[in-house]
């Protein structure tokens, strides 16, 4: 597959799906840098590219720090010419209601799920169309959508990633810039591990709890990064050129149900 070739890419998150995302578009030719602020995810990420020889790097950042957003453009800018691509898959994932989480989780979330999205695109568009146009994909979650208890902060921040998408496709259609989101369901990402140590129960391994989560699915299971960047590949391609200021769910048919099981 070479769809990609000559394409430049920033992906914000080293794990889950900003992970998969970046080798899907490596795989195709792309030239990939991807900013994380967890060195282990980090150090896992370069190993991947290394192990698969993908021309794929990884920055040590902070999305949600204006200058490291600031400098990782310049950076990609400089050493590889120009940017085609952002997806933005970095997020935190906080429980709490709005009257037990405090102000600085609240911040912090909306921080860096919606404002990486926001300095990724400010320092990124510029840059994207003096090469004539791009694509940005930004991971939101069905939780934009339909939310559970406890989550307040998170699906705050996802239902802002909808909107925020809508608004950047439209003020940036003129300049070639088409800007989509991807809604996941329950997705096996470091974010699932951490909802199933928390709701898994006592003695129940991770495995059992992820196919808990994917029996409220009508699928039957949970999805699998690779299928989510799958969506997210396309979406940033040539083919889905007439797309733009879209949202697009891959649940197992979660959102459809009136219930859950």
């Amino acid at each position: 597959m070479t769809e990609f070739e000559g394409k430049i890419a920033l992906v914000t998150g080293t794990s889950g799906i900003g992970l998969t995302s970046a080798v899907r578009m490596a795989s195709a030719g792309a030239t990939v840098v991807a900013c994380g602020i967890d060195p282990d995810a980090n150090a896992k990420f370069d190993a991947i590219a290394k192990e698969q020889g993908l021309n794929m790097s990884v920055r040590q950042a902070d999305v949600s720090d204006e200058k490291a957003v600031q400098d990782a453009v310049a950076a990609i800018v400089a050493a590889h010419g120009g940017l085609d691509i952002i997806v933005n898959a970095a997020a935190v994932h906080p429980f709490g209601t709005v009257t037990t989480t405090d102000w600085a989780t609240w911040q912090k979330c909306l921080t860096v799920n919606v404002g990486s999205i926001y300095l990724t695109a400010h320092f990124g568009i510029p840059e994207m169309e003096k090469r004539g146009g791009g694509a940005i994909v930004n991971i939101s979650s069905v939780q934009g959508h339909n939310c559970q208890q406890n989550v307040a902060a998170y699906v705050a921040s996802k239902g802002a990633i909808h909107a925020v998408t809508r608004a950047m496709a439209l003020d940036h259609a003129e300049a070639g810039i088409r800007v989509n989101s991807v809604s996941p369901g329950s997705v096996r990402t470091p974010i699932l591990s951490l909802a199933a140590a928390k709701y898994g129960g006592e003695g129940v391994s991770e495995e059992e709890a992820f196919a808990r989560f994917g029996a409220a699915h009508p699928i039957g299971r949970i999805g699998e990064p690779e299928e989510v960047a799958e969506l997210v590949a396309y979406l940033a391609s040539d083919r889905a050129g007439f797309i733009t200021g879209s949202d697009y769910k891959i649940d197992g048919g979660l959102t459809a149900a009136i219930g859950v099981k």
